[in-house]
């Protein structure tokens, strides 16, 4: 039983979309450190039944590989409500990865939210901040 889920750009926006937690490993079948990684990858998934543990091959997905920007293989990213909360290239030990599982799962989610939407508002208003301030 496979329990990691193939992602391509049309499956990735609804994946994130109805899920709390997806991890996504974006990896190329020629690429040593993501064959190296896999295992460990697959066996999270299985020890993490409700966090979506997702694969992107890069070779095939080269836009959705793009749209985020991925310089170097594996990358593993995790979105939390649609959030990215981690994105770090190279192969993981078991043991890392399960340390970034914890994390994002223990993140304050709604502090984080904040964040974000001060940023973005610093973004479109700074100026409009400044003078009401």
């Amino acid at each position: 039983h496979m329990a990691t889920l193939n992602l391509t750009a049309d499956t990735f926006g609804d994946t994130v979309r109805s899920n709390d937690t997806v991890f996504i490993d974006f990896w190329a079948a020629w690429c040593g450190p993501c064959r190296m990684f896999a295992p460990t990858y697959e066996a999270a998934s299985e020890e993490h039944p409700g966090i979506v543990f997702g694969k992107v091959d890069t070779e095939d997905q080269q836009a959705l590989a793009a749209q985020f920007g991925i310089q170097s293989i594996p990358t593993l990213m995790a979105i939390r409500d649609g959030i990215v909360l981690f994105s770090q290239p190279g192969a993981l030990a078991k043991a890392q990865l399960d340390q970034v599982i914890e994390a994002v799962q223990a993140a304050d989610m709604d502090d984080i939210r904040r964040q974000v939407a001060e940023a973005e508002q610093a973004d479109g208003s700074a100026q409009q901040a400044s003078s009401q301030a």
